[in-house]
């Protein structure tokens, strides 16, 4: 079954084929007119905005705190009941280094706020915050698929690897358009999706 969504699309697989195509050509958009500046990196205010551009068209639930319990495999996220606490300590969290920044994505990780589109959303969050406090972005075209998401999964009990990997990847392109159209591919790969060049859309 589909995820209720404004589309009217039952079959999974056709929601997953239609939501790639219109949330990367969202994000490319993101990348060019300026509608995040707004907002402050590193905010929940930002991250929410964020996931309502990409996934607006889409779902009804875009932008908002989700209401449901959700899990992946054996590890469950913040339960509804403590989510908005979850997510005002993380935005308490400092972002002043490296080290602090990649904490605070892996605890708005283990929140997961959104009902879809979690972990496309943060990573362009994630970006926004690196940029505005240390001028620089994860390059995610030299992230390794398999090592960032074990990495991620061990994340909440041992954060070192994920900080290792994503340190090895960053780069001062924070302005260059190709290392953020392969980000937003990359973001989309790791989602399990692959259909739509993000550049060709």
């Amino acid at each position: 079954m589909a995820l209720e969504n404004k589309l009217n699309i039952k079959d999974s697989a056709e929601l997953a084929r239609i939501e790639e195509k219109i949330s990367k050509k969202r994000a490319v958009e993101l990348f060019e007119n300026g509608y995040l500046d707004n907002y402050k990196a590193g905010t929940f205010e930002m991250l929410s905005a964020i996931h309502r551009y990409l996934f607006g068209d889409i779902y009804d639930f875009a932008g908002k705190i989700r209401t449901v319990n959700m899990s992946k495999g054996n590890f469950r996220f913040a339960p509804v009941m403590y989510l908005q606490t979850a997510i005002e300590n993380v935005e308490k969290m400092p972002q002043s280094t490296f080290d602090e920044i990649i904490e605070k994505y892996v605890e708005m990780n283990i929140a997961h706020p959104f009902r879809e589109g979690n972990g496309r959303s943060t990573r362009i969050w994630l970006d926004l915050i690196l940029k505005r406090e240390l001028n620089k972005v994860i390059d995610w075209s030299a992230v390794d698929k398999e090592d960032y998401l074990l990495a991620m999964e061990r994340s909440p009990i041992k954060d070192i690897e994920i900080k290792y990997i994503l340190k090895q990847a960053l780069t001062d392109k924070v302005d260059d358009r190709e290392v953020y159209m392969k980000g937003i591919d990359h973001s989309y790969y790791y989602e399990g999706y692959i259909v739509y060049k993000a550049e060709d859309l």
